[in-house]
């Protein structure tokens, strides 16, 4: 009698799902609060590959809706309070996604804020800029041209990206710049996370800003790993 109920016991209580199973959003320790979320998350700090996943929050839980290939920095990843301006590294953290833009026009059906870029169009780097880490339509003064981004000069990777909050709200002198979600070049990149030209198109037409989007950049494991955040 003892044993069969036992057994009734444990066809009641469903068995913990694996961690595998799990998806990964669930798995964080925040998403950022929004109800979309995109994941970039390599298997180390040293790997230059690794995978793009984005989600739409239904129902109370984290639904895939889409997934991809996704490229890093030439020197891996490395936590973003700790990153250093000129390291080709990729920062880790949790970030938001102030705006898209683009050297091509926005494809259809996007509605998300977007800006494209003209010949005018460039991303201070420069580190004695007032301008620091921000788009400006002509170079100012103090912003040096070798130390900045023409971004009609990357017609390729900037056809489509957006950019990711790294260091962008509260600015700190060397650590970092013009750090995006773009479409691939040749290779690894020089800190941004980067996808094919075709995920990139099917990530605008999905993001919704009042949806409050965040991108969390990390690792499969260790003090990096994609879970802390």
């Amino acid at each position: 009698m003892r044993i069969a109920a036992l057994l009734l016991v444990s066809l009641l209580i469903p068995p913990t799902a694996p961690a595998h199973t799990v998806p990964l959003p669930e798995r964080m320790a925040g998403t950022g609060g929004g109800r979309q979320l995109i994941t970039a998350e390599a298997p180390a700090t040293g790997s230059t590959t690794g995978r793009l996943t984005w989600w739409d929050r239904r129902g109370g839980r984290w639904v895939e809706a889409g997934s991809a290939p996704a490229r890093f920095g030439a020197h891996g990843l490395v936590e973003g309070d700790r990153r250093v301006q000129g390291t080709d590294t990729t920062p880790t953290g949790l970030y938001d996604l102030p705006y898209a833009f683009g050297v091509a026009a926005a494809p259809r059906h996007t509605r998300y804020p977007y800006r494209r870029a003209t010949e005018r169009s460039w991303w201070c780097q420069d580190n004695a800029s007032r301008a620091y880490n921000r788009w400006v339509e002509g170079l100012p003064a103090d912003c040096r041209a070798g130390e900045s981004e023409h971004l009609t000069g990357y017609a390729s990777q900037y056809a489509h990206g957006l950019v990711i909050g790294f260091n962008y709200h509260h600015p700190v002198r060397g650590r970092g710049a013009g750090i995006f979600l773009h479409v691939n070049g040749r290779g690894a990149t020089a800190g941004c996370v980067s996808v094919p030209a075709e995920a990139m198109a099917r990530l605008l037409t999905w993001v919704r800003f009042s949806r409050s989007p965040h991108i969390a950049i990390g690792t499969s494991r260790g003090p990096t790993a994609i879970t802390r955040y």
